[in-house]
């Protein structure tokens, strides 16, 4: 069962859910050979709460996932914290907008939550919890106090990090940070659109029908990473779409945008 960890399910925060939009985003993953995807959008985007209402009215969940053109479609959440760095929860569709509108006073950058309260936060339920991109120059988990970072479940082997820095540079980084800490490593595209679907996945040995299944496999490391070949050429492609899509919009560009390598 091949599974996508981290993905969004709007171009950009600026921008409006598009059910359209995420029907063909959910189309072109399934024609990648996903079988499930995390939707961890970002917290702090437009009207988060409107991507569910749309994903309500639009497909069956059935309390663990939505059904979506053949994609299991796992309820999560992106969640910047105050030392810098970027936390990835994923579980029921109940426990996400929970913790959404208990974030809502952490939404600005200057008083985003602090990673040691939204670990007792997101232990109140049962929830997936990924270090993201623990060595994206922009938001660096890996600095952080090691006693928070063994409270997470598994670190992001991201593809636009493999992609910047070059896949045995990043994964030379991460592989020795995640074996000191006794963390498994999973893979998230961190897509936008649908170009950058298949560039890394997560093979499960097992189906996954539950959060608790995706807890239990990892945790006993039952899946195997894959890193599609065309990986710099899906990334290079999103990455430049995307730009020219909110150009199209008049959104401007964010900080990490304008620093973007092209090259890896």
């Amino acid at each position: 069962m091949l599974i996508d960890l981290h993905t969004h399910g709007k171009l950009s925060k600026q921008s409006d859910f598009s059910l359209d939009y995420f029907h063909e985003m959910m189309q072109e993953a399934k024609l990648n050979g996903l079988d499930a995807v995390a939707l961890t959008e970002h917290f702090n985007t437009k009207n988060y709460e409107a991507l569910y209402e749309g994903l309500d009215s639009a497909f069956l969940y059935n309390g663990h996932y939505y059904e979506a053109h053949g994609v299991r479609v796992f309820p999560g959440i992106e969640v910047d914290i105050r030392e810098t760095g970027h936390i990835l929860l994923i579980g029921k569709k109940e426990e996400i907008l929970a913790i959404r509108a208990e974030l809502e006073p952490y939404t600005s950058k200057e008083n985003f939550i602090p990673f040691a309260q939204l670990l007792k936060l997101a232990d109140t339920y049962h929830l997936l919890k990924i270090g993201g991109h623990p060595f994206r120059d922009s938001t660096p988990l890996h600095p952080l106090n090691r006693e928070l970072l063994i409270q997470l479940d598994a670190l992001d082997l991201n593809a636009k990090d493999l992609f910047k820095q070059g896949v045995e540079v990043n994964r030379q980084k991460l592989e020795p940070f995640a074996e000191a800490l006794g963390l498994p490593i999973v893979a998230g595209s961190d897509t936008h659109q649908c170009l950058q679907y298949g560039s890394v996945v997560n093979r499960f040995s097992e189906p996954i029908h539950t959060v608790e299944d995706l807890k239990r496999s990892i945790k006993d490391r039952r899946y195997e990473i894959e890193i599609s070949a065309a990986l710099d050429i899906k990334v290079k492609a999103s990455v430049m779409l995307k730009k020219v899509l909110k150009q199209l919009k008049g959104e401007p560009p964010s900080r990490e945008e304008l620093e973007e390598v092209y090259t890896s």
